[in-house]
């Protein structure tokens, strides 16, 4: 299937974003004979603000793109364990469950899976824009222009080209948008088979182990909460997170190993479009699943695994631009649409501080309410 190059800047597929959903979805292309290049701005190895609790209905996808999971000595997370502002605490079973690695190990191992099957990964290199003419993309880096027949968009959670395509959640203002992510790997004295989520004003923290002896110690906020404490990151798990009584032992107890937090601002939790302009999104940047409900990464690796199975019919003159769009379209919404809806849901309840407290003790006395909260933020195995 592999088509010839026209010049060595041009691609059957060209992927921006070198995450999950990007890095899956170039190795099951590259594999089915097609020229792929994908674009990275940061260089890897390197950290993201994220959860680091994938759900076991993506291990086989990952297994099949190279990744040998069984050797690696993942903890399997199996418990999970929501406390409200106030420290009243739900415990609840996971099954099947999920396992913990760090995105600085994961996205870095299959990175390497990705260069050593052909594909041309260009790490440390943004793209600027995209333009769509005459059925051919035109993909413009600070190096060079590169042209391909299919663009896909897994640059995650944000980025200038959301202004420059004009999509609408870019645009927007209101109760879904300006979060702010904060991330650290820390020491803990916890389980390695529990996921934690605690609740604060306006925000809650997960933590769980990964690979190797850290622990992922990641929340969410509202951009107001920081700019009351005079934009100090500090200063705010001071004031605010600490008010839980889980957080302020975590925070107070347990060394931090990075010398900084790391931080995302203007994080937007709007609807999105599956397709934008004729770039195909994946991952985050088609939809960002509430924190709250673990399962981001399980989502943009589902979408990679549909993708890889609807582009080869493309490029084999099986399915027009057009029908392919609207295939992916409807696949997305069919597979996704309601886990959006429900996180947006379960949001809604947490972050006031009176409403989650209510919230967690009506909640606790009914743990099938909670089995089938947690069924629909998951999914079966891809």
């Amino acid at each position: 299937m592999q088509t010839p190059l026209l010049h060595p800047h041009h691609f059957d597929c060209a992927i921006i974003g070198g995450g999950l959903a990007g890095l899956t979805l170039s190795i099951q292309l590259q594999k089915k004979g097609l020229n792929i290049v994908l674009f990275e701005k940061e260089e890897y190895p390197f950290h993201k603000v994220c959860g680091e609790y994938i759900a076991m209905e993506s291990w086989n996808y990952l297994e099949e793109c190279g990744l040998k999971l069984r050797e690696m000595n993942l903890p399997q997370i199996t418990k999970l364990h929501v406390s409200a502002p106030n420290g009243n605490m739900i415990k609840h079973s996971l099954n099947p469950g999920g396992f913990g690695i760090s995105r600085y190990t994961l996205d870095n191992e299959l990175a390497k899976i990705a260069k050593q099957i052909g594909v041309e990964l260009l790490d440390d290199t943004k793209v600027i824009d995209v333009k769509f003419e005459n059925e051919l993309f035109h993909i413009n880096t600070q190096n060079n222009v590169y042209t391909s027949k299919i663009v896909l968009g897994a640059y995650g959670k944000r980025s200038n080209l959301d202004i420059k395509l004009k999509r609408n959640f870019a645009q927007s203002s209101g109760k879904n948008t300006n979060y702010v992510g904060v991330k650290y790997h820390v020491k803990a004295n916890l389980p390695d088979d529990l996921i934690e989520l605690h609740n604060f004003s306006d925000g809650y923290c997960g933590i769980s182990k990964v690979d190797g002896e850290s622990y992922c110690l990641c929340y969410l906020t509202t951009a107001d909460n920081l700019k009351k404490s005079g934009n100090d990151i500090k200063e705010m798990e001071q004031r605010i997170l600490m008010k839980n009584p889980f957080l302020e032992k975590y925070f107070t107890e347990f060394p931090i190993l990075f010398d900084a937090p790391l931080a995302i601002s203007q994080i937007n939790f709007s609807s999105k479009k599956s397709i934008e302009n004729h770039i195909i999104m994946l991952g985050d940047a088609a939809g960002l699943i509430t924190p709250l409900c673990g399962n981001e990464m399980s989502m943009a690796l589902h979408a990679s695994k549909i993708l890889s199975e609807l582009l080869p019919s493309y490029f084999e003159n099986k399915l027009s631009r057009r029908e392919l769009e609207k295939l992916y379209s409807k696949l997305w919404n069919k597979q996704f649409s309601t886990r959006l809806k429900t996180g947006r849901i379960i949001q809604s309840f947490f972050g006031n501080q009176w409403l989650t407290n209510i919230f967690i003790s009506v909640l606790k006395p009914f743990p099938f309410l909670i089995k089938k909260i947690v069924e629909l933020t998951h999914g079966k195995p891809f």
